[in-house]
């Protein structure tokens, strides 16, 4: 299926140059590719795998930040998602491995393209580190999504001022307002990105139960195969 670029927003066209990290079912760097390229089913049905993130913020009073994403983007327009999602560059600062550094800077980076959240509310060494999953997903018929991808949890407060070319909209929800959510979605058209629903269903309540301690759920080795049967 040849890809229509004059149906796309001229901007989330030409992100989709970046330079992914193209990866093993391991985790291990064995090359880059373009995220246009990292995100076309043709691709991932081949077993095209790249490195993610997905980032969790918590304020004060123990409510979780969503995001909408805007009607722009090229894969899953209009889901909501969790806090902000993206992936590390083929880049120096974000290819390095230690403590998950260039995920941490990552993450920083897009909070503040995404969000406007500035660098210093969301400390790279304040991002907690949860754990990694693999999951893969398709969007359409023509876009996809086959990461492996760093989990984190900031708690504490940040302003937003939102990209309105990546996110339509954001809120913050109680345990039981996104409880509510996750029963409610279908029968009310909401749409929810296939890896928060993953990371909702596995891990999230349990994590959201515990904010203040965090590490001990904190898991370095494994990495949680979330596939399609």
């Amino acid at each position: 299926m040849a890809v229509d670029w004059d149906s796309y927003d001229a901007e989330q066209v030409r992100l989709m140059g970046e330079q992914c990290i193209v990866v093993d079912e391991n985790d291990k760097p064995i090359g880059a590719d373009s995220k246009k390229n990292c995100h076309l089913m043709t691709n991932i049905n081949n077993g095209l795998l790249h490195r993610a993130f997905s980032v969790f913020i918590f304020n004060n009073e123990g409510n979780l930040l969503l995001q909408q994403r805007a009607d722009e983007k090229i894969t899953f327009p209009g889901y909501f998602t969790n806090t902000c999602c993206s992936h590390p560059l083929m880049v120096k600062d974000e290819t390095e491995e230690g403590d998950q550094i260039g995920a941490r800077r990552a993450a920083q980076r897009k909070l503040e393209h995404e969000l406007g959240i500035p660098a210093e509310q969301v400390p790279l060494d304040q991002l907690e580190f949860l754990t990694r999953i693999h999951y893969l997903a398709p969007s359409d018929g023509l876009w996809g999504e086959h990461e492996i991808d760093y989990i984190f949890i900031y708690k504490g407060e940040v302003t937003c001022d939102p990209n309105p070319n990546e996110v339509k909209s954001v809120r913050y929800v109680s345990k039981a307002e996104l409880q509510e959510i996750f029963a409610t979605a279908d029968s009310k058209g909401m749409l929810l990105t296939p890896w928060f629903k993953l990371i909702v269903q596995e891990f999230l309540y349990k994590w959201w139960d515990n904010l203040d301690s965090l590490k001990q759920f904190k898991d370095t080795k494994t990495i949680h195969r979330l596939l399609p049967n």
